[in-house]
Formats: C-alpha cells, structure tokens, sequence
C-alpha cells in the first residue's frame, strides 16, 4: 500500500473538521515522503549483514504547522510509524527496537518546512508472532517452539504439522525462524526454508496453518 495506502487512510481520518488542516501548507504525505528518504540516509548494517532501519523518529514542525496537526497528532504518528514499517518491509530492512514516531514543535521552522531525524534504539530487541485469529505471541530472548505437541508455545492444529515442527530464535538483532527437520517444512512467504532471519511483516506458514511475523 505504501504511501497510497497512507493517503487513503488520512483521508478517512481527516473527515470534517480535521479536513481543514489539510487544504493549504504542509501536507502529512510530504512528511511521508521525507520520512521515507531518512530512513533510507540512515539505514545501517548489523553485524550479520542484516539491514538495519532506524526505529526512533522525530517530526519537527513549524510552530504553525504543529498547532494544525496536534488536534489529530496522535493518530497522525501512528501512520507515520506504519509508513516506516511498511517501507521497512519493502526494502528487506529489520528493526532491532519498536517505531516511534513523535512530533515536535521547532521555533526555526517556517510554515510548511519540516526536519526529520531518525536514530537506532538499540535498548531492546523486539518481535512478535501475530496468529490467524488476530492473538499475538511476544517474542522474547528464549527460542518459541511451533509444532503440533501440546508442549509448544504455539500448537499447530493441522496433521501436517511435526510434534517440532519449527522454531524462532533470538539471533543478532533479530529473530532466526529455523525449521526443525519437520515432515513436511516450513513456509516463509510461499517458500520453503531450513533456516532464515524475519523481517517485520514476513508470513510464516505450517501446513494450512498461516501467521505473522512483527518486528515492532
């Protein structure tokens, strides 16, 4: 969906008044953009080699473009930062921290300038299996076990699911899906692999069985 994506959703979130901020000056799609090419500047390396995109995001804003936005700041935010994953996803970049998007006012900004700055948060890794049914399994620094024994963190009700079937491991700064010489293998995005680090949105499937991977 991407930047169109983004458009269609503001459009429903600007509905009414909120509209009126959007007809002259700074639209939020051109932050879009912006935020987009910084990240891009300011990708870096991790030490495996995986492509790593700043997850800490700051949008400054004239005094007068802030006052425009901050009846719907928050929500606005929330879109910014589902811009950078999607973008992220994309391009095959990882997070090692959640996204966040803030907004700040700038008195050295005149109406319809915009600086963004963006940095690695490296205080924690983050990661999270997302389930058909919409529940979601925290990852965290100990392996997560998949397969169709009652054991495993996650029980994959289908036959053709090993008792271990796969699982996601803690590995530089992400997460390493590993499929455990299962029967009949493990699906990353329709194709089968032994081993593979995650990006944020890559889909995991175990026979009829289909989840997510989020790296925020």
């Amino acid at each position: 969906m991407g930047l169109k994506g983004f458009e269609q959703r503001l459009e429903r979130l600007v509905e009414g008044s909120f509209g009126k901020a959007f007809r002259s000056g700074l639209e939020p799609v051109e932050i879009g953009r912006r935020l987009t090419r910084v990240i891009d500047a300011e990708r870096s390396v991790g030490v495996d080699g995986t492509p790593i995109a700043p997850n800490n995001i700051g949008v400054y804003l004239s005094p007068t473009d802030f006052e425009r936005f901050e009846p719907f700041a928050s929500a606005l935010a929330r879109e910014l930062a589902e811009i950078a994953r999607e973008h992220a996803r994309n391009e095959r970049y990882h997070f090692i921290g959640s996204v966040t998007v803030t907004l700040v006012t700038d008195d050295d900004l005149q109406p319809g300038e915009c600086d963004i700055t963006a940095a690695i948060d490296e205080s924690r890794r983050v990661g999270s299996i997302v389930l058909s049914d919409g529940q979601r399994v925290v990852l965290g620094e100990k392996p997560l076990a998949m397969g169709r024994m009652a054991g495993n963190d996650i029980v994959v009700a289908d036959a053709r699911a090993s008792r271990q079937h796969a699982e996601i491991r803690p590995a530089g700064n992400g997460f390493l899906l590993v499929d455990l010489n299962s029967t009949n293998g493990t699906l990353l995005n329709d194709s089968g692999v032994d081993e593979s680090m995650l990006a944020d949105g890559d889909e995991i499937r175990i026979g009829d069985v289909v989840m997510n991977f989020e790296a925020s």
